[in-house]
């Protein structure tokens, strides 16, 4: 009969504030969108980047708000919403849907499966809400996607890192940056 092993007991969970938890996932990069809802003068809007595609059969994705956000109510009045993926050209629409707008520059709308989307957004999607679940102090959305709009432009997505926006770049390839091991193994010669 074998012995069995002793596995230490994970350490207890330490003491961290808020503010810790957030700057931690700070560090995890992400995609900026825009969430919206409404009609006509009544459009809604808000910039977040608690965003997830959810499933592909069906399709799904899903958004975080927070209970105390205006969006909330709003997404549980219309059971829709609207989700724009911003470019880098577009960070002054993340600005302006998070309360930093710029004076005289007010972001346009389309109608996308009578859903308003922001105008010239990388990636644009409709959906109805499918499913709501507590999530603390925020809910998690489900939405059944029933438009998409993908723009091929040569677009590069606007990215939020550490507490400020980020552009995308090519990787570093040089023969610096690749581990010296790797060469070797491979026998590549430089």
């Amino acid at each position: 009969m074998a012995k069995a092993e002793h596995v230490p007991q994970a350490p207890e969970a330490q003491n961290f504030s808020q503010r810790d938890f957030r700057a931690a996932m700070g560090q995890f990069a992400s995609g900026v969108v825009v969430i919206s809802t409404g009609r006509d003068a009544e459009i809604h809007a808000m910039t977040a980047n608690a965003f997830m595609s959810g499933s592909l059969a069906p399709v799904l994705v899903l958004v975080s708000v927070a209970k105390t956000a205006r969006m909330h109510g709003r997404i549980v009045s219309t059971r829709q919403y609207g989700v724009s993926v911003l470019s880098q050209s577009q960070q002054w629409v993340s600005n302006h849907f998070a309360g930093k707008a710029v004076p005289d520059r007010v972001p346009a709308f389309d109608q996308l499966a009578d859903i308003p989307v922001v105008h010239g957004a990388m990636v644009r999607l409709a959906a109805d809400l499918a499913h709501e679940y507590d999530c603390g102090d925020h809910t998690l959305f489900v939405g059944e996607v029933r438009a998409l709009e993908l723009h091929h432009d040569h677009q590069k997505p606007l990215l939020y890192y550490g507490g400020s926006y980020r552009n995308v770049a090519p990787p570093d390839w040089s023969v610096e940056s690749v581990p010296e091991i790797l060469w070797q193994d491979q026998g590549f010669s430089y």
